[in-house]
């Protein structure tokens, strides 16, 4: 596991590591129908972490060279990206309500 930073992670540590998300979902007593729903939710952080980087290297013609997005293709990934991110802000919003 030594891959693109050269750590040096123990094999009973990653396993630790890889099991804890389920070790809180059964200490947590979440049904089996919610458990996906609430993990899909976990996971729509992380898209737009994603997505905005993706649309900023893209248009930037100092790293991309000859393959840089037209400001037409920058546009309507912005846009994409705006409406994919409110989407999960409103998922996120939504899930949080309903808990409470």
């Amino acid at each position: 596991m030594n891959g693109f930073t050269g750590w040096r992670i123990p094999l009973l540590l990653r396993r630790a590591i890889t099991m804890l998300p389920a070790l809180v979902v059964l200490g947590l007593d979440v049904s089996a129908s919610q458990a996906p729903v609430y993990s899909q939710i976990v996971l729509s952080f992380g898209i737009t972490f994603a997505l905005v980087p993706l649309v900023l290297l893209t248009r930037d013609s100092g790293i991309m060279a000859d393959l840089v997005n037209t400001r037409l293709a920058t546009v309507v990934a912005v846009v994409i990206t705006a409406i994919i991110s409110s989407l999960n802000l409103f998922l996120i919003v939504a899930a949080v309500a309903r808990w409470g």
